[in-house]
């Protein structure tokens, strides 16, 4: 048995325990394969598993992997920090993207859209850990940009997205997941036209449990599936914003 397979299982595992701690179905929490890095050879072996959901950071990776694992016809999510002049080729293989965090984004977004006669689903990323480094809103404007994106009829907020607070301090992390539960719940008390937010995608490797006892419906996992990287998350993630953006 692979590695790859076995990791699988733990972080099965993990999150079956994660749910029964929270009295939550498991059914409720999808694992998202984050393949940032991963060849795809490796994430064909996830797939042969039954894994069918993958996340992408970055734009330049998504027709190679997507292509070549086509087969299994996964559900592709964009989940890195997308600048306008990418969007054209994201819409190429993502179904939805999880990275919406600024009205200028959404404009671009939607222009493209009716372009091509396509409407897609989204996630507003919030930026919960208040962490300069971190793309996302900032959360006391979130439901402001939420109303303004909800605006354009070719995208549908579906869900809210988050990084936590990289640290140990597990109390920490938590103050991040709870934050975006409330502004969840927040929003689903304005009833925003074109708004169902059903989806919460808070939690990767190590803090997957935390995020789920605090309500996470997807967990991106990718160290703990495929191992360690040899770039920092920073390389990946895009956290340097520049100034055009």
């Amino acid at each position: 048995m692979s590695t790859i397979v076995k990791n699988l299982q733990t972080i099965q595992q993990r999150i079956k325990n994660a749910c029964t701690h929270a009295n939550r179905n498991p059914k409720e929490v999808r694992l998202l394969l984050a393949t940032k890095t991963v060849d795809s050879d490796r994430i064909g072996i996830a797939m042969e598993q039954g894994e069918t959901l993958m996340g992408e950071n970055k734009v330049q990776e998504l027709k190679q992997k997507c292509n070549a694992v086509k087969q299994w016809n996964p559900e592709v999510h964009f989940i890195g920090h997308l600048q306008t002049n990418k969007i054209k080729e994201v819409l190429k293989w993502a179904s939805c993207i999880e990275s919406v965090d600024r009205l200028p984004l959404a404009e671009k977004l939607h222009q493209r859209l009716i372009f091509e006669e396509k409407e897609i689903d989204v996630y507003i990323q919030i930026n919960t850990s208040y962490e300069d480094s971190k793309f996302g809103i900032a959360p006391e404007n979130a439901i402001e940009l939420i109303k303004e994106v909800a605006k354009f009829k070719s995208i549908h907020i579906k869900g809210l997205m988050t990084i936590g607070l990289l640290s140990s301090e597990s109390d920490e992390v938590r103050k991040c997941f709870k934050l975006l539960k409330q502004i969840k719940e927040d929003v689903i008390q304005l009833n925003i036209p074109n708004v169902e937010i059903n989806e919460l995608s808070m939690g990767m490797s190590g803090d997957l449990e935390i995020a789920i006892e605090e309500g996470a419906t997807i967990v991106r996992v990718g160290t703990a599936i495929f191992g360690e990287r040899i770039y920092p998350d920073s390389y990946y993630w895009n956290e340097q914003k520049s100034l055009n953006e």
